[in-house]
C-alpha cells in the first residue's frame, strides 16, 4: 500500500471491463466501445487507431502492430504479427554501395510496407464483435475534429523526429513548427482513409487511390516499393513463446519481435536473489544492466524475420541463461559482452484491454522513431514507419536487409500466466528498452511485492545496446549512481523518461480487474 501523504496514484479497480493506454482520450473512447457492446479486441483497435492523432509521432496507419489475444473461455493465447515487409525491389548490395553501414530514418530502405491496417482488419474479422466500422468511428471523428496536444506529446515533438518531407511537414507541423501544448491537431486526410477502410476493409488501403498516394511519396524519396508489395501484405497468426519466472509463466510474441530477449533476460536474472537487493540500489541495477547486455547481444545475433530467425531454442534454453549468468561480475561492468559470450553462443504504442467475458488483449502499434521515416503521402498524409532501420547490412546475417523480409522489431506485447491461467496483459513501450522493461516490471512484482502501479512508477535504468551508456532516471539515488560509475558503467541522464508501461491484472477468484498506466506518459487506466 502506498503512502497517501506522498505524490503518486493508486491502481484502478473495476469488474466489468478495463483499458489502459498512454492517452486518456484513447482509453476513454476504447472503454466506451466496450460499454456499447464491443469486446476487448474491439476496444483495443478503437483506442490504438485513435492514438495516431493523440500521439502522432509515435504511431499511425503507416506503421506496424503486434498483438496477443486471449479469447473468452480459454487460456490459449493467439498472436498476430502485423509487421510489414521490405519491398521486393530492395537490394542490400545497392544499399551497401552507397557507403552506409546503418539504415537511418528517412532512407528509402528504412520504409517497410505498413502492416497494421491489415492486422486490424483480420483481428476484427476473427475476434471482434461489433464490426470494424464501429471500432474506427472514434478515430474518424477525432482525426477530423482534432485533439489538443497533451503535455508529454508536446514535450516529445518539440524537437524530435527526422528531417521531414514537404508532405509530412504540411500534415504534421503547424505553419512549419511543431504543435504546442493545447493546440488542436487535425489529420483530416487520414480521417478519410479510415472512413474508406471502415466501409471497404483492408483493400481500401492497399489498393486504389490511397495506394497510389503512398507509392507516389515512396517513389519521390527513391523507394523501390511497388503496388504488388502492398497488395501482398498479410498479417500472420501464430502462438507466443514462453518462459517461467518464479511461480509465473511469461508469454511473449515470437520473432521478429524481441520477446525472446525478454525471456532470456528473465532467465538470467533468475540466477540472482533480487529480493535481497535494494530495488533502486547498486546490486539490482548492476545485475539488470549486465544481464541486459548479454540478452541484447543474443538478440542481435539471432533474431530476425520468422522465416530467417536462427537459434531461437538456444536463446530460450535454461543452460544458455545459466552460462551467461556465470559471466556477470557483481563488482564490475562488462565492456564487451559479445566477446565474453562467444563460447556460450557457439552451437536479436501500447494498449491493453480486458472485458467482462474474460477476453484479454495486449496490442502494440508503432512508427519506430519519432515521426517514423519523416516521409508522408501528399494527399492523405499517411506517415511511414522506419522499421527497416531494424535491419542490419551484414552479409549473410539472418537480419540482413533483403527483399520481402521483415526486420527485427523492438515492439513486444506480453501476458503473464499463474497456475495455467492468464492473469495479466501488459507491455512496456520505449524502443530498445522494451525487453529490459518487461524484466524490470515483472521482477518488481515478483521479487519486491510491489502493487501494479508502484511496479510501473519505480525509477528505471537501461544499458543501451546502441551506444553502451547506462541511462539512469532522476529517481535513482546519487549513492547508487556513484557505485555504478565506480564499477565502470558510463552513466547518462536520458533526455526523455525511459519507456512507458500499461498493465491490467486479472483476479480470477474475485473477478476484480486492476489497471495501471505509466506516469511517464499522458495516459490512464479506466474501467467500469
Amino acid at each position: 500500500m502506498r503512502n497517501f501523504q506522498l505524490p503518486g496514484r493508486s491502481p484502478v479497480l473495476a469488474s466489468n471491463g478495463m483499458v489502459a493506454t498512454s492517452h486518456p482520450l484513447a482509453a476513454s473512447e476504447a472503454l466506451t466501445v466496450m460499454k456499447d457492446g464491443g469486446n476487448a479486441v474491439d476496444a483495443a483497435i478503437a483506442g490504438a487507431v485513435l492514438l495516431g492523432v493523440c500521439e502522432p509521432h509515435m504511431t499511425g496507419i503507416g506503421g506496424d502492430c503486434f498483438a496477443l489475444i486471449k479469447p473468452a473461455g480459454t487460456d490459449e493465447v493467439t498472436a498476430i504479427n502485423g509487421s510489414g515487409r521490405a519491398p521486393a525491389g530492395l537490394c542490400p548490395d545497392d544499399v551497401r554501395q552507397e557507403g552506409i553501414t546503418k539504415i537511418e530514418p528517412g532512407h528509402p530502405a528504412s520504409i517497410t510496407v505498413p502492416g497494421a491496417v491489415d492486422a486490424f482488419c483480420r483481428l476484427s474479422e476473427r475476434f471482434g464483435r461489433i464490426g470494424l466500422d464501429r471500432c474506427l468511428a472514434p478515430a474518424i471523428r477525432y482525426f477530423e475534429e482534432g485533439v489538443p496536444i497533451a503535455p508529454r506529446t508536446a514535450s516529445d515533438i518539440a524537437s524530435a523526429g527526422p528531417e521531414m518531407t514537404d508532405a509530412a511537414r504540411a500534415h504534421f507541423l503547424k505553419s512549419g513548427r511543431p504543435y504546442r501544448l493545447g493546440e488542436r491537431m487535425r489529420l483530416p486526410g487520414q480521417a478519410e482513409v479510415l472512413r474508406r477502410i471502415a466501409a471497404n476493409g483492408r483493400n481500401a488501403f492497399y489498393e486504389g487511390e490511397i495506394l497510389d498516394d503512398m507509392l507516389a511519396a515512396l517513389a519521390g524519396v527513391g523507394g523501390t516499393h511497388a503496388a504488388e508489395d502492398f497488395t501482398a501484405t498479410e498479417a500472420a497468426w501464430s502462438t507466443p513463446v514462453s518462459g517461467g519466472y518464479g511461480e509465473f509463466d511469461v508469454l511473449e510474441h515470437r520473432p521478429n519481435g524481441q520477446g525472446a530477449a525478454a525471456l532470456l533476460l528473465l532467465n538470467v536474472l533468475s540466477h540472482f536473489d533480487l529480493s535481497s537487493m535494494d530495488p533502486v540500489g547498486f546490486e539490482r541495477l548492476h545485475v539488470e544492466a549486465e544481464a541486459s547486455k548479454f540478452a541484447y547481444d543474443a538478440r542481435n545475433r539471432f533474431l530476425a524475420d520468422p522465416d530467417h530467425v536462427t537459434r531461437l531454442e538456444h536463446m530460450l534454453a535454461p543452460e544458455t541463461a545459466e552460462k551467461l549468468a556465470a559471466l556477470i561480475d557483481m563488482g564490475k561492468a562488462t565492456a564487451t559482452p559479445a566477446a565474453l559470450a562467444e563460447d556460450v553462443h557457439k552451437d536479436t504504442v501500447l494498449i491493453v484491454a480486458v472485458d467482462g467475458d474474460g477476453m484479454a488483449v495486449s496490442l502494440i502499434y508503432s512508427l519506430f522513431s519519432a515521426f517514423g521515416s519523416g516521409v508522408a503521402s501528399p494527399k492523405f498524409g499517411i506517415l511511414f514507419q522506419n522499421r527497416g532501420s531494424g535491419f542490419n547490412l551484414v552479409p549473410g546475417h539472418p537480419n540482413e536487409a533483403g527483399p520481402g523480409k521483415r526486420p527485427l522489431h523492438t515492439i513486444i506485447p506480453a501476458m503473464r500466466k499463474s497456475d495455467g491461467k492468464v492473469d495479466m496483459a501488459f507491455g512496456v513501450m520505449g524502443g530498445q528498452y522494451q525487453a529490459t522493461g518487461h524484466a524490470n516490471f515483472l521482477t518488481n512484482l515478483a521479487d519486491y511485492g510491489m502493487d501494479l502501479q508502484e511496479a510501473i512508477d519505480r525509477p528505471r535504468s537501461f544499458a543501451d545496446p546502441v551506444d553502451g551508456m547506462l541511462l539512469v532516471e532522476d529517481g535513482i539515488p546519487d549513492s547508487t549512481k556513484d557505485r555504478l560509475a565506480k564499477a565502470g558503467h558510463r552513466l547518462s541522464r536520458p533526455d526523455v523518461p525511459i519507456g512507458g508501461a500499461q498493465a491490467i491484472l486479472i483476479n480470477h477468484e474475485s473477478g476484480t480487474l486492476t489497471g495501471a498506466s505509466d506516469p511517464r506518459k499522458d495516459g490512464a487506466a479506466v474501467g467500469y
